[in-house]
Order: structure tokens, then sequence, then C-alpha cells
């Protein structure tokens, strides 16, 4: 490690451009893409806003930590799909879940209802064609001026991180279950 002065000079002007609804996309192979949305979600509901979190790929039972916190803090976590795909039954019925929950998920956008709307892990519906990009884009583009979206998952389209605002990769350099350690309760769940 390398030492450094911290500067003494502010290290950048400050915008001038208009407030406005952010497109904002948590991508890459690293964790921490739903748990930066999450913590987006819980800022924002801290400042009193109005936020809806959409989870593409949990079941609308799930009791992870997120969800037994959001109930405590009145955060609305709607669970649109039946788990990852390899634990699924009926892929065309995970498809038109994803499809039924994309419908519920436009609608709350274009609402203007919400402050912030998170899509979380609709990135995997989206590469696996279960849902339309173009309706995405489009969905993103015709949103009220106000409203945020964050939208979560590996493999995020081009297309997608081409109209998103701000755009993060979490990396992954290494993970414990490639060590053989399982998910902590806490932590991954």
């Amino acid at each position: 490690m390398q030492i450094e002065a911290p500067p003494s000079v502010k290290p950048y002007e400050k915008p001038e451009g208009e407030r406005r609804g952010l497109v904002i996309v948590n991508t890459g192979d690293g964790k921490g893409k739903s748990t930066a949305a999450f913590g987006l979600a819980f800022r924002a509901k801290g400042r009193g806003k109005a936020v809806k979190v959409f989870q593409f790929m949990k079941v609308p039972s799930a009791r992870f930590g997120e969800h037994r916190l959001a109930d405590q803090v009145g955060l609305p976590i709607q669970g649109l799909g039946d788990g990852f795909s390899w634990k699924s039954r009926d892929l065309e019925q995970s498809a038109q879940l994803a499809r039924d929950g994309w419908a519920k998920a436009r609608e709350a956008i274009l609402s203007g209802e919400y402050f912030l709307v998170v899509l979380d892990e609709v990135t995997y519906p989206l590469i696996y064609g279960w849902l339309p990009l173009q309706d995405v884009l489009d969905t993103l583009a015709q949103r009220p001026r106000d409203v945020h979206v964050c939208l979560t998952g590996r493999r995020c389209p081009e297309e997608l991180i081409a109209v998103a605002d701000t755009v993060t990769e979490m990396k992954l350099i290494k993970h414990a279950f490639q060590a053989g350690i399982p998910a902590q309760r806490g932590i991954e769940d």
C-alpha cells in the first residue's frame, strides 16, 4: 500500500445541470449489486421518499434480511419470480411471471408515484429473452421526469448501459464461495 496525502482542495466542481430522475445500473460478476440497490432504496426511504422494489427472480414469499428490514420501515418489496432458473420446474411459467412482473414494474415507473423504483435482477429475464428489451428502454425514456430507476443483475445489456446515467460494475476479485464457504445469513441473504 502506498500512503498518500488527503486532498487539501475540493477535487471537483459542483455540477450546474438540472436535477432529474436518474437511470442507475449495478452490474458485473461481483457481489453487491442488489446490496447497493437496497442501500439506495433505504437511503431514499429514510428521506421520506416513495420507493418500490421489484425482485424479478425472488418468490413473493421470500424472507431474506432485506425483506425483514423493509417490513420494519414500510419499504414495499414485491417478489415477481419463482427462483433462479435452475430451481424452476417450468421455464415458460418463469418467463410468464417475469412478463407479468414487468407489467407491474412498468406501471409503477410510469405512474410517477415513486421517487425510486428498483428493478432487482431484471437483467436475467432480459438476457433469457423473457422480457422485450425495447419495452424496458421505451419505459425508461417515457418515465416522468423525476422518477429514478435502479436496475441490477449480471451481464446488463449494452443498450441499457448506453441510456443509464450511472453505471457501476461490481468486479469479482475473490469470493468466499470459491473457497467452499457457504452463504452466510445476514451477509448474502
